[in-house]
């Protein structure tokens, strides 16, 4: 089966057995909610067209804040049941009409490309899920207790997400099942067994595990911080000069000032000094390496763009920023009244909580250029986790 592949990410239960004061798929691991780090799975595979959320209704603010800057379809509402759920996701792909449908719990963040891919070679079955075997010895219980046999766990195994269709098949068994009153399948492999569609099973990873319960998030902080071994530190300088002007940019914020900045960009020099430092712990050139001040597409830029060019560039080495710290070193404008303002714009283009962001400034006691008002300056240092297999 060849042609366009979407992916339905399910993320509408309580999921209050995790505990925390919000739905675990909304929960912070490492850096990023969850449901972020499964939705990016998706949006960052060069196979993957349409990516579909599926939340619950009550979670708007959460799912804003969880899914800011990726490239996925709006959400769409769920059901009662991951069937329904799963089903109206199903509906809101249907005018894409795409050939393949990936469906994945977003409580499963640590599926890999590999594995994506895996999914989508195996779609050519018609409907393909990932298994892993079982290494237990399994035992079948009777009512009170009693060991009634032990089955042979050759034959057996552990499934996972996510799961590959057809989806005009799939959509087609989701159908006919709600027209038969059926809504107690507990995944998509069972509705299409029940369909009457052939299941096939390629293999999944061990370490694509479910959030379940509180103790699988200490479980998984604990990998996620072994996995990202590779800790680097990275610093960027920059500066411009005043010029006329009503305003300055920093740190993302528009403020007001006597004097503006001359710069090819928007000449925030809080931005571009982050920018230098996240490509510093990277070891991947300089600002001006990437945005040229000779290209003229660049003129008047917003920097939020090269802020995120540098973010992305660490999510594709499959790392994360742990911490940016910014320092603004001018007489004026006061940076004091604005500092809460730049930091959440610095959290919200890098993705990580604004408790990770910090912001000084200060003066440089009337002494060179900043002493003189002639212009201003930034430091920044950034703090990047990478695995350590990116050496």
């Amino acid at each position: 089966m060849t042609g366009t592949v979407a992916a339905v990410v399910v993320a509408g239960g309580r999921g209050l057995r995790a505990g925390g004061d919000r739905p675990k798929q909304y929960r912070t691991l490492g850096d990023a909610p969850v449901l972020r780090q499964s939705l990016a799975i998706f949006a960052a595979h060069a196979e993957i067209r349409w990516v579909q959320p599926v939340i619950h209704r009550d979670d708007g603010d959460h799912y804003a804040e969880a899914a800011r800057g990726l490239d996925v379809l709006p959400p769409t509402f769920g059901g009662a049941t991951r069937q329904a759920s799963v089903r109206a996701g199903l509906e809101a792909l249907a005018v894409h009409r795409p050939a393949i449908v990936l469906v994945h719990d977003a409580a499963r963040p640590f599926a890999s490309a590999a594995l994506v891919s895996r999914a989508i070679a195996a779609a050519g079955r018609g409907a393909a899920i990932p298994g892993i075997a079982m290494t237990d010895t399994v035992k079948e219980v009777d009512a009170d207790g009693a060991v009634a046999r032990t089955i042979d766990r050759a034959r057996l195994r552990g499934i996972q997400t996510p799961q590959a269709f057809g989806f005009d098949a799939l959509l087609a068994a989701h159908r006919k099942a709600l027209a038969a009153g059926r809504d107690d399948f507990t995944d998509d492999a069972a509705l299409a067994e029940w369909a009457g569609l052939p299941v096939g099973v390629f293999e999944g990873e061990a370490g694509n595990v479910k959030l379940t319960t509180p103790e699988d998030f200490v479980q998984a902080e604990a990998r996620q911080a072994a996995a990202l071994g590779d800790i680097r530190t990275g610093n960027g300088y920059d500066v411009h000069a005043f010029v006329d002007g009503d305003h300055v940019w920093l740190g993302g914020v528009r403020i007001p000032h006597d004097r503006g900045v001359t710069g090819h960009s928007d000449a925030d020099v809080g931005l571009h000094a982050l920018v230098d430092a996240i490509l510093g712990a990277l070891a991947d050139g300089d600002i001006g390496a990437h945005f040229p001040p000779s290209d003229p597409q660049w003129k008047g830029a917003s920097s939020d763009r090269f802020l995120q060019f540098a973010v992305d560039r660490v999510r594709q080495r499959g790392g994360r920023i742990v911490h940016l710290d910014l320092t603004v070193v001018c007489e004026a404008p006061k940076i004091g009244p604005h500092r809460d303002a730049m930091r959440a714009r610095i959290a919200s283009i890098a993705g990580i909580s604004v408790d990770r962001v910090g912001v000084k400034a200060t003066t440089s006691e009337k002494l060179g250029f900043t002493g003189r008002r002639e212009g201003i300056a930034a430091l920044a240092t950034a703090t990047v986790r990478l695995p350590w297999a990116a050496q």
